[in-house]
């Protein structure tokens, strides 16, 4: 049987894929270790107020008739407008309803933003997206219609104590020219944890502008929701800027709610593009965020519950791999937010792609760092000595991950 082109890069394996595969294989495998994927934890707290919140609405009818009616294709109205007034009172952000819109997840959120943006032109030229630092979130890699989509740059590598180190921007390096037709960046990033300081964000503002591009930035686990992000930084949004956020890390992956904000001209855009691909994105996650706006709760727990429940987590887990891999070319990127660590072995003899396939075969699932880095040919052996884990399992599972992690390190050092 013969696909047309987008059906052959489509139907093709992927890095995605292949996490998403050993998550649902994980979920099933009640002994697997699940370090890989990224399900956020289920934090008691928040799945009390989600059963509470849902026996709520199934009493009073509004979860019922979020499940049997089909919302505009901007998404829920009632949720949307509630949204913008929390954002433009709490951020003084000016935003009004007719700069967001709802999608069925960020992914889908972003394929409809790279291909908007990034591919071939009527004129003939082609532009790209640029990642201004790598590694970047796995799941924009093969999102682009046109192959080659994205373009992007190393970082710079600044040095921390407590065998730590921290990504920055290499604005000396940074390259846009009229190929170049968004710059997007994830704040936490996915897969590091990495933060851009406000000086960053601000940079790459002036430069979008300069350049007539807009600034995508990834939210998922940013301010002021689910507010998973340990540094003091500022919210930003102006309307030069795509600000991307989901009801995922709240702990509601399953309601597949992506929001995006944006000024009014790129929201009907994108209305239109929603309308044609997927009729309606799902009403079920709006309507119980649009509940939990109204009681104050969602800025509230984001706040008090899940950010101190992941920022002590990290912490832990960092003292975990540290003591039991003394090894000094083991190193940790700082964990400044979202759910995951990322892992550096300076001189590792085999590759992590190697690596994930013995931890693998003995039941620990991590995601080999060679998978966020794309974009750009890099020579560079950094690509293939990380990896990601998440810290979300309960600690008994962590720990007895990361001994495996730890044996099979050591293994690698000693025999390659």
């Amino acid at each position: 049987m013969q696909f047309s082109k987008f059906g052959t890069k489509f139907s093709h394996h992927s890095g995605i894929t292949q996490l998403m595969d050993d998550l649902n294989d994980g979920l099933r495998n009640p002994n697997a270790i699940m370090l890989g994927g990224g399900n956020p934890a289920a934090i008691p707290e928040m799945m009390n107020h989600f059963d509470e919140l849902t026996r709520r609405m199934l009493d009073d009818g509004s979860l019922v008739a979020a499940l049997a009616n089909y919302d505009g294709p901007q998404g829920k109205t009632d949720f949307i407008a509630a949204l913008a007034d929390m954002l433009s009172k709490t951020l003084d952000w000016e935003i009004s309803p007719k700069n967001i819109m709802l999608t069925n997840g960020s992914q889908c959120a972003f394929f409809y933003l790279f291909n908007l943006f990034g591919g071939q032109y009527d004129d003939g030229s082609f532009k790209k997206i640029l990642l201004p630092l790598t590694p970047e979130y796995i799941g924009y890699a093969d999102s682009g219609l046109d192959p080659d989509i994205f373009t992007s740059f190393k970082p710079t590598i600044e040095q921390l104590d407590n065998r730590q180190f921290k990504y920055h921007v290499d604005f000396d390096a940074l390259e846009i020219d009229d190929s170049v037709a968004a710059i997007c960046a994830s704040r936490p990033t996915n897969p590091t944890g990495n933060v851009l300081t406000d000086e960053e964000i601000v940079k790459l503002d002036k430069l979008a502008r300069k350049h007539g591009i807009p600034l995508i930035i990834d939210n998922a686990y940013g301010v002021p929701f689910p507010n998973i992000i340990f540094e003091d930084v500022k919210p930003f949004w102006n309307d030069n800027t795509i600000l991307c956020s989901s009801l995922s890390k709240l702990g509601l992956p399953g309601v597949r709610c992506g929001i995006i904000i944006a000024s009014e001209d790129i929201i009907t855009s994108l209305i239109n593009i929603n309308g044609i691909v997927s009729l309606a994105p799902c009403g079920v996650g709006p309507a119980l965020a649009l509940e939990m706006i109204k009681t104050g709760d969602l800025l509230s727990l984001s706040e008090n519950i899940i950010k101190p429940f992941y920022q002590d987590k990290a912490e832990r887990t960092v003292q975990k791999l540290l003591d039991a891999i003394p090894d000094s070319r083991f190193k940790i990127h700082k964990p400044e937010g979202a759910i995951f660590l990322w892992l550096w072995f300076d001189e590792l003899p085999i590759t992590t792609k190697e690596l994930y396939a013995r931890l693998k075969q003995r039941g620990l699932l991590v995601v080999p760092g060679e998978y966020f880095f794309f974009g750009s040919e890099l020579d560079w052996e950094h690509t293939h000595q990380c990896l990601r884990m998440n810290y979300v399992q309960d600690d008994e599972k962590i720990q007895k991950g990361i001994a495996i992690l730890a044996e099979e390190i050591e293994r690698a050092y000693n025999e390659g």
